[in-house]
């Protein structure tokens, strides 16, 4: 049976927390993140980072689940990778898309201040669109005088459009105010997939979250011409890695089984060793996957 999966994702502009196939959100991520909803009282307070990953377990106990496999998205990567660093026997696996570790630079810190402010001032005017959409999205996407925007693109300006401003200036207060979480990955065990893409502002991170990560359990996918969201902008790179990656957990068995090297996050019975890159023959860390790959 494959595993309830917590799903948090699009980092401070959509910041949608769901249990997939699961209608239910924790009182506080209910009011911030769905569609259509009130804002957050002026006077209620702001939540901590470690608030919200304490609402997953509050989530996880509501429906009597145990452990849970987790996939995030920019700041919701980072806040199931601190969820998984405190609560290790509810983690299975961590697939992470862009994510982050460290406390803001002090480049982020102003530029999400200015985006607060603009979103105080202003509300969810034009210039901060483009702010989000340039931190989330490559510049192939988004066009320019030539080439039109995406249809991803256009869809993303009209979801932002659909927003509350306070609900979303409330969580760019929470993440723009996160520790540095690097020391605790050292003692983080569980599996772990990682995707970038080489566009994203946060690729730096990625591949510092990488270097302090247990080799024997984690690997990195390095998407090419891609910016933060790979899960859409190319989502097909997305395909073989994390099929090889639940292969691992026996929950994917292809009917037939080529010569093709084994994943890094492959079962546990399989001696390290053998797990190594070098005798795969394969450059694990990072792999790089082209635009114009065929299937």
């Amino acid at each position: 049976m494959f595993p309830r999966i917590i799903f948090l994702s699009r980092g401070s502009f959509f910041a949608a927390s769901q249990l997939l196939h699961i209608s239910y959100q924790s009182s506080w991520t209910r009011e911030l993140l769905q569609l259509g909803a009130g804002a957050i009282c002026p006077d209620d307070p702001i939540p901590s980072i470690e608030d919200l990953a304490d609402q997953i377990v509050e989530i996880l106990n509501y429906f009597g689940l145990g452990a849970v496999m987790c996939m995030g998205v920019t700041a919701g990567a980072y806040i199931l990778t601190l969820f998984a660093m405190k609560y290790r026997e509810r983690v299975l696996g961590l697939i992470l898309v862009s994510p982050l570790c460290k406390a803001p630079s002090w480049t982020e810190w102003f530029y999400n201040k200015v985006m607060s402010n603009l979103l105080y001032f202003y509300g969810m005017c034009g210039l901060l669109k483009e702010c989000l959409l340039q931190r989330y999205f490559s510049k192939e996407v988004r066009g320019n005088a030539e080439i039109p925007e995406s249809e991803i693109v256009q869809a993303c300006r009209k979801l932002l459009d659909e927003r509350k401003r306070t609900n979303v200036l409330r969580f760019l207060e929470s993440i723009n105010e996160r520790p540095d979480i690097t020391e605790g990955l050292k003692r983080l065990k569980c599996r772990t997939l990682i995707f970038v893409g080489d566009s994203s502002p946060f690729h730096s991170e990625a591949l510092h979250m990488t270097s302090k990560l247990d080799r024997r359990f984690s690997a990195l996918v390095e998407v090419q011409a891609c910016g933060s969201m790979v899960t859409e902008e190319q989502p097909h790179a997305m395909l073989i890695p994390m099929e090889y990656f639940f292969m691992g957990y026996g929950l994917y068995r292809p009917c037939h089984f080529s010569d093709s090297p084994r994943s890094p996050l492959s079962p546990s019975c399989i001696s390290p060793e053998l797990l190594s890159p070098e005798s795969m023959g394969l450059k694990l860390k990072p792999i790089k996957t082209r635009v114009s790959m065929e299937v």
